[in-house]
């Protein structure tokens, strides 16, 4: 799922010639509150068709351009689907809409390229992670951010033990060896055959469950780096650490019937875990920004950030959060061009650092303006 995110963003980010639509808005997921998110939409669409005409275009061109997202209003559907936060983004090839776990303040900009930079935080290196509530009963994938939660839609994975032992081949799952190589470069540890129907027959139907939702867990896990807690009771919890492949698992977990716990008591619990984490993995990417200050592998200088996110080469970057710095970048150049204000054609450089450095693969740390290191603009480290 990140590694879709991330071409989907790249694309987004590359669009150019406008008029280019983003709308940004937060939503609600429950209670009265829920009927406020259509109404919201259908402001910023008022807004932003007023935007367009401002611009040169005709009304009816505006309304045109504009259908797609009107068509969402009467989607009981999509409204159903909401988490924290919705990104709309429309011009005349594209229409996409991102429901994600961030609380997005109402936003409507219309320029000739698309406004990314409330993403920003959704991008940043120490604040995405993974909960996995794992039951015999259920299963849920939950993806967060420090700001809020979301359930992941899951395709292929089953949704709890009966489900997944339903359609199971015994013997195809119980021939299972030490050392086997697992999803994500992580190793399978364990070793486990069945003993017959009797004395193991639940471990096995237990072990089978687990192997069959890693498996399952494959492709939506393929490129991510987030860490992932596990939520379960106490048995459950190390048969599926022997079967799970992927290599960013936390080792703590949270323990006690997840089916119990709402999603939002899983993040508040999940967030405990991994914030100490995040804290650890910022502090190393900003000793190694110190280290290699002054050697060619590490700047401060957004005029050599910018081309090196561009073309991949920035391996970490801390950005000050509410901060922008206008101007261009010229790729057939490898030119970049300040400006103390902005001017027409212009983007807030430091976003365009922050998603080309997240869609190659980078580290985005997003921090207060003071925490950047050396008190600088921006710091980079470069991969070479």
């Amino acid at each position: 799922m990140n590694q879709e995110f991330r071409e989907e963003l790249k694309e987004l980010v590359q669009k150019q010639g406008g008029p280019c639509v983003s709308i940004f808005m937060p939503t609600f997921r429950a209670g009265t509150e829920v009927q406020q998110n259509p109404i919201r939409l259908k402001n910023l669409l008022r807004e932003s068709e007023q935007q367009l005409v401002s611009l040169g275009a005709r009304q009816p061109e505006a309304r045109e351009l504009l259908g797609p997202a009107h068509g969402l209003l009467a989607d009981g559907n999509f409204w159903r689907r909401q988490a924290d936060g919705l990104a709309v983004f429309i011009a005349s090839d594209v229409f996409r809409t991102y429901s994600l776990p961030i609380h997005f303040d109402e936003l409507s900009v219309v320029t000739d390229r698309f406004h990314v930079k409330p993403l920003l935080r959704v991008l940043a290196e120490d604040d995405r992670f993974l909960v996995l509530a794992l039951s015999q009963k259920e299963l849920r994938l939950l993806e967060c951010t420090r700001f809020g939660v979301s359930v992941v839609e899951l395709e292929g994975v089953p949704k709890s033990m009966d489900e997944a032992l339903k359609y199971d081949d015994p013997q195809r799952q119980l021939q299972f060896h030490t050392g086997t190589q697992g999803r994500g470069g992580g190793k399978r540890s364990a070793m486990f055959h069945g003993q017959g129907v009797g004395v193991d027959d639940t471990k096995s139907n237990i072990w089978r469950y687990c192997l069959m939702i890693d498996d399952g867990l494959h492709s939506l896990l393929r490129e991510e780096r987030a860490p992932l807690i596990l939520a379960g009771v106490d048995y459950l919890l190390p048969i599926y650490r022997e079967a799970n492949g992927y290599a960013h698992l936390v080792e703590t977990c949270i323990t006690g019937n997840p089916d119990v716990l709402s999603a939002d008591e899983l993040h508040a619990r999940a967030w405990e875990i991994v914030q100490p984490l995040f804290k650890q993995g910022q502090e190393e990417a900003m000793a190694k920004y110190l280290r290699l200050a002054g050697t060619g592998l590490a700047s401060g200088d957004v005029r050599e950030i910018v081309p090196a996110a561009v073309f991949g080469r920035v391996e970490s970057v801390f950005l000050p959060v509410g901060k922008q710095i206008w101007g261009s970048f010229d790729a057939q150049q490898n030119e970049v061009t300040l400006h103390p204000e902005v001017q027409p054609g212009d983007q807030d450089l430091l976003d365009l650092a922050a998603i080309q450095t997240f869609t190659n693969g980078g580290a985005v740390y997003v921090v207060e303006p003071e925490h950047i290191p050396n008190k600088q603009s921006a710091a980079a480290v470069f991969r070479y």
